[in-house]
């Protein structure tokens, strides 16, 4: 080789390590042109209102009306749906955008979305349930409920799963494969991780030191709650849920995904809708009076195509199969049955108010450090009304990025819940603002 003369692999490695360069920025740049913006005029966002809303609320709602189109816009999402209770009344419930891209059918406050790990919160007080009676114990090992989990060198016990301290997750640290796989009942996940369940700390770092020190959270844990539910209940988990908790609560439009279960399974409103889903011409009857209405109750779900973001487009969500994850993450819902859950949670005609304190009181670590999570729910703090405000409720992810929140604020006795069809849309800033200018409107002496 003649001195001074490059290399041939040197100048391959060089060359490659160019085009990568210039392939980067390109894509990015090939994404943000042929993206094309959902809704470029706020104002032109399609909603959907039932009803008017109470005219003391009429000020608050034309607000919240404008920031939601704003964010819809902003964020480039589909569709996105809302719902506002004061106190014991739903004061507020409109659709934004569409349910469909390809069809344009607008978002109403009638639309199912997938709500995520939002379903945390509907397990929990499905365990709050069984906990006042009795058949479930915080302190108890979750062996006790659920023996087929692999025995640990610490107890794993239910308050620690409820509050995502022992981080329980499969080796291989992916969610992906139970998407793949339908489960009859939650224990049946056990069958595809038996003996393959590992602790993590917050760093993601293993470690088999005393459970409890570290906060993580894993979806993993609820499914071992779900379990453990439906061992206590001594009847199927998702029949418990639709009988104890949805029908007590008027939540009609609470179900398990659809798409995630078979024919013949104990329940029996899915059924139904999975034969309306075939049948465009359909109407939807769930109750033997209920008025007939046309059948487009589910949204059409999406994903961002790149960066995580959905104002660099977005693509159809691949078919999902949520049945493993039973209550960490497989119900669909409205805003509006949200919100009747948030207040039947706040005024206490689910649940004790002493087993609320419990459920929403946030653990602590070995060192006494709080975890800002209790045993289900996601404890915040916020600015509303120009002072700092204590809310509580979940955020619900789906693949990753959020599609909805719910949220409480008891000081002002809001509830608030916002869906969204596509993941990583911001619900959660977005249920702030909506609670900020009702707080605003609605300002009152705190509660005592």
């Amino acid at each position: 080789m003649r001195k001074g003369r490059i290399p041939t692999w040197l100048m391959l490695m060089l060359a490659a390590v160019g085009l990568l360069l210039v392939a980067i920025p390109g894509l990015w740049v090939f994404v943000s042109v042929t993206a094309t913006p959902l809704h470029p005029n706020p104002e032109s966002v399609p909603t959907v209102m039932h009803s008017a809303p109470l005219p003391k609320w009429a000020g608050a709602v034309e607000q919240g009306r404008q920031i939601v189109r704003a964010s819809v816009a902003e964020q480039n999402l589909p569709g996105l749906s809302v719902a506002i209770g004061i106190d014991s009344d739903i004061v507020w419930a409109e659709g934004f955008g569409f349910a469909d891209l390809k069809t344009s059918v607008p978002v109403t406050p009638d639309h199912r979305f997938r709500i995520g790990t939002a379903s945390t919160v509907l397990t929990s007080a499905a365990a709050g349930l069984l906990l006042e009676n009795g058949r479930l114990k915080l302190d108890d090992e979750i062996q006790t409920y659920v023996p087929a989990f692999p025995k640990k060198q610490q107890p794993v016990t239910l308050r620690q799963l409820m509050g995502h301290r022992p981080g329980v997750t499969p080796d291989d640290g992916d969610e992906a494969p139970l998407f793949t796989r339908h489960c009859e009942r939650p224990v049946e996940v056990l069958q595809h991780f038996a003996g393959n369940w590992l602790f993590f700390d917050e760093l993601g770092t293993l470690f088999f030191d005393e459970l409890g020190t570290q906060y993580r959270y894993s979806i993993y844990d609820w499914i071992l709650v779900s379990a453990a539910v439906e061992a206590a209940a001594e009847q199927p988990f998702l029949t418990f849920m639709r009988e104890r908790v949805f029908d007590p609560l008027g939540m009609r439009d609470t179900i398990p995904d659809p798409t995630t279960m078979e024919p013949g399974e104990d329940f029996p409103l899915v059924n139904m809708i999975r034969e309306l889903i075939h049948d465009p011409e359909a109407t939807r009857d769930t109750t033997p009076d209920s008025t007939k209405k046309p059948v487009q109750d589910r949204v059409t779900h999406y994903f961002p195509r790149f960066a995580s973001d959905p104002n660099y487009g977005m693509h159809l969500m691949r078919p999902l199969d949520y049945s493993c994850y039973a209550g960490a993450s497989v119900f669909v819902s409205t805003p509006s049955d949200l919100v009747r859950f948030g207040m039947a949670i706040n005024s206490g005609k689910l649940l004790q108010p002493a087993t609320v304190e419990l459920l929403q009181t946030s653990q602590r670590l070995a060192s006494g450090e709080e975890t800002g999570y209790g045993l289900g729910w996601s404890l915040k703090t916020v600015t509303l009304a120009g002072k700092q405000t204590r809310v509580i409720g979940h955020d619900g992810d789906s693949l990753g990025g959020m599609v909805a929140s719910l949220m409480t604020v008891p000081e002002y006795g809001i509830v608030v819940a916002v869906t969204s069809n596509i993941a990583y849309a911001d619900t959660f800033s977005l249920a702030v603002k909506i609670a900020e200018a009702f707080a605003e409107q609605g300002k009152r002496p705190a509660l005592k």
